[in-house]
């Protein structure tokens, strides 16, 4: 059986750094080591117990203090870009951030640079779809290795195979029919070359992060807009709950959509606002926001 860590703080791999631990923890720093997982996997299933995989954790809300069961850490984080043929290949947790403003400076391709300042890993982006100012993740993706834990066996998807759709994908879809994630992402290829969009923008992407988008515990826009016309951060506002505080938890004055924690604030403060924000909203204006957000719980 693989070694497990035991009783791990995992405060850190929450954007709202509530605090938190897992019973059992492991980290996959190799490709070699995501082939355990299926054995892993198999030992959760066989005692019934929950089997929770997180990247880069700053899009999940820690819905508990103690995880009873096993995390595993996905820490598979290295990419390269082919200059000449602007293909671009990267590990899961590779820093979507990161490597949008290394193409755009060092090899002069801006196509992805309203991912600059973009929280997300590859992996958690390929996920949910993730996206702003008219760009998402599956604009320029071309495929994706996945390792099903079940089988064991790695498969590859295509772009159609993904079923990709506003801020999701058929590994989300998956995972929350199911309430677990049977798919490892090991890593994913783009075709940089030539711009793909849902609507053009030419938004200031660093300006915009720099003076619109707060600073704090937080994981970014934490409801999913219901619209164009009716943005979560414009609702939230309209009912009132713009800087609104209730104990630790908060939505910012900067942007009414962010949600707020302070450090080592309290989870039941987070899901007490979420639900707060969702009844004035539905009540005063009969839409029901959705969390973009992953709040897991035990």
């Amino acid at each position: 059986m693989v070694s497990l860590v035991e009783d791990h703080d995992i405060t850190h791999l929450s954007g709202y750094h509530t605090r938190a631990q897992a019973r059992y923890f492991f980290e996959v720093r190799t490709r070699e080591e995501s082939r355990l997982l299926p054995d892993i996997y198999a030992f959760t299933r066989e005692k019934n117990i929950p089997f929770l995989i997180l990247g880069s954790g700053l899009n999940c809300l820690f819905a508990f203090d103690m995880f009873p069961w096993v995390v595993v850490k996905n820490a598979l984080c290295a990419w390269s870009y082919d200059a000449a043929w602007k293909i671009l290949h990267a590990e899961s947790q590779a820093w979507i951030w990161d490597i949008a403003e290394t193409i755009e400076e060092q090899y002069g391709n801006p196509i992805w640079h309203r991912f600059i300042g973009l929280p997300w890993s590859i992996g958690g982006a390929l996920y949910g779809n993730a996206g702003c100012f008219g760009l998402e993740t599956e604009s320029n993706f071309t495929s994706a290795h996945i390792l099903d834990l079940v089988t064991g066996e790695e498969r590859t998807l295509s772009s159609d195979d993904m079923h990709f759709s506003y801020r999701s994908s058929m590994i989300k879809e998956d995972a929350e029919s199911t309430h677990t994630k049977r798919f490892f992402i090991i890593d994913a290829s783009f075709d940089l070359s030539r711009k793909r969009e849902k609507y053009a923008s030419d938004a200031d992407v660093r300006h915009f992060r720099e003076t619109k988008q707060p600073k704090g515990n937080t994981c970014g826009s934490f409801f999913k807009n219901p619209s164009k016309e009716h943005s979560a951060g414009a609702l939230i506002e309209w009912a009132w709950l713009r800087w609104f505080h209730l104990g630790t938890a908060s939505f910012s004055e900067v942007h009414a959509n962010f949600l707020m924690s302070e450090e080592n604030g309290s989870w039941k403060d987070l899901l007490s606002l979420i639900e707060l924000a969702q009844k004035k909203v539905h009540d005063q204006y009969g839409i029901m926001l959705v969390p973009e957000v992953q709040i897991l719980s035990t």
